[in-house]
């Protein structure tokens, strides 16, 4: 392998020219051979057992050129890497020049991670504002406690809004019954939008014993295609009707719900609790503010590769999680009428966010000479595992040492920014604090934007060498064909 020209290109890309000598390319060749031959056939011969040089001398010399390259030009472009010292940040784009019996070349145009000029990070200043807790919120924070002893209570009366029918149901498109939608002895909230619009409606002033034709109309994005958009008739028999019966609220009622044995002390627990999530809020409110001013303030050239692949990444990690709740991707698309690339355009923003903070807390790290050490490592992992009710060498085996040291060492960085940071106004660009100046407007609070990328709590993949190795599931992109004529054997 030769690296034949490197060049620097605008948002830290930067362009290699690679050569690959004729042993080299001859060996890729034979592999691309041994992995085809099984699928092709020649006259004389059984399937899978021409030799290469048949096969050459029928369909031409560079019958496996294409599959040679892609077999060993991940290897190649590592090794320029390597020797190159370059830190590269995403999949290369991979264009073959030149493939013939004396070897071949190929141009490599890869993002690598830029170079930050760190502007003002220390000695900061944000708004914090935590909100007071008033005895409104905490009759809010009471509500569910109240509604897990509220009791359904059987009534002979019509049904309203709010009250829970048990009913039996069966659908039908025209006179067709559909496949579930057929249900017995079924428990229904009326008002609480759990079947689709206008069936729970129909069912009000229904009383124990009454029979009905609900009708109505499948939304168009339902997600089951024999249902969007149709009319369907479901026949309704009503079996009861319940009202809800809330608890009187005592000290017993205390007792029953929680560890408190007097309703004082359950509402000054709930107080204190929610107190806490709001300072917890504020803290956070207040160091993604300062993130935020941080990043403003540096200097980078962010290649777009590097932000398209972590967008993927949220969008894999979203796809996850919605597949761990039982429902298919397929299906979640259908309702929500996305596409995977409309999810990727809004995982974007926050992406951008996320990649210039991890360059931000990396430049500090650096320039504060922030190490992290074995006990620190160790120390993490017992967090974790605590956190999840495992070992802490489990959890070490499990999570790679490169990501538990990069969340490390990002949580240091954050650190020196806020442990120096100071409460106070938002600082105001000079042009916008003259016009404030000229308007003369009542003070305003700074509102500062939530960032998913917190120092704490977000914990990046660990950095690969690329086009060695791929993520889960994906295929290393091929090498584009050029339009450079290839040298004849």
């Amino acid at each position: 392998m030769k690296v034949k020209s490197v060049e620097k290109l605008e948002k830290s890309r930067v362009a290699l020219i690679i050569e690959a000598d004729a042993q080299e390319f001859e060996g890729a060749i034979e592999k691309a051979y041994r992995k085809q031959r099984s699928r092709i056939m020649l006259p004389g011969f059984r399937k899978g057992k021409a030799p290469r040089k048949m096969i050459e001398a029928m369909y031409g010399a560079e019958i496996f050129y294409e599959d040679a390259v892609n077999e060993i030009y991940p290897e190649l472009f590592d090794q320029a890497v390597e020797q190159e010292g370059l830190d590269t940040v995403a999949y290369p784009e991979v264009e073959l020049l030149d493939a013939g019996k004396e070897g071949f070349s190929f141009k490599a145009t890869v993002a690598v991670r830029p170079e930050v000029t760190l502007g003002d990070y220390k000695g900061l200043t944000a708004p914090k504002s935590v909100e007071k807790v008033t005895e409104k919120d905490v009759d809010e924070e009471l509500k569910p406690y109240i509604q897990r002893a509220t009791r359904l209570v059987d009534v002979d009366r019509k049904a309203k809004k709010g009250d829970t029918v048990t009913i039996d149901f069966e659908g039908f498109l025209g006179k067709k019954a559909f496949d579930g939608g057929k249900s017995e002895n079924h428990d229904l909230e009326l008002g609480s939008g759990a079947f689709i619009p206008g069936f729970e409606d129909q069912l009000i002033g229904c009383k124990a014993g009454d029979a009905k034709d609900v009708v109505v109309t499948f939304p168009e994005q339902y997600g089951v295609e024999e249902l969007n958009g149709k009319e369907a008739t479901f026949k309704v028999k009503v079996h009861v009707v319940k009202e809800k019966v809330e608890p009187k609220l005592d000290d017993e009622f205390a007792k029953d719900v929680s560890e408190f044995e007097t309703l004082k002390e359950l509402r000054e627990d709930l107080g204190e609790k929610l107190a806490q999530r709001r300072e917890q809020q504020a803290q956070r409110t207040f160091e993604e503010s300062l993130l935020d001013q941080v990043t403003k303030n540096m200097t980078v050239e962010i290649p777009d590769a590097m932000v398209e692949m972590r967008a993927q990444r949220m969008v894999d990690d979203y796809k996850q999680q919605i597949v761990s709740q039982g429902i298919s991707m397929e299906q979640y698309l259908a309702m929500t009428g996305m596409t995977e690339n409309m999810l990727k355009a809004q995982a974007m923003e926050g992406s951008l966010r996320q990649v210039k903070t991890d360059l931000a807390l990396a430049a500090i790290a650096k320039a504060e000479n922030i190490e992290v050490t074995p006990d620190d490592v160790m120390a993490e992992c017992t967090r974790l595992g605590e956190q999840y009710g495992m070992p802490a060498e489990q959890v070490k085996s499990i999570v790679p040492a490169e990501e538990l040291i990069s969340d490390l060492t990002n949580q240091k960085a954050a650190k020196v920014i806020f442990d120096s940071a100071k409460i106070g106004k938002a600082p105001v660009k000079k042009a916008a604090a003259k016009k404030e100046a000229e308007e003369k407007p009542a003070a305003k609070k700074s509102a500062a934007k939530k960032t998913t990328a917190k120092a704490e709590e977000k914990r990046p993949a660990a950095k690969k060498t690329v086009a060695k190795k791929t993520e889960a599931g994906e295929k290393k992109p091929a090498a584009k064909k050029s339009s450079a004529k290839k040298s004849e054997e």
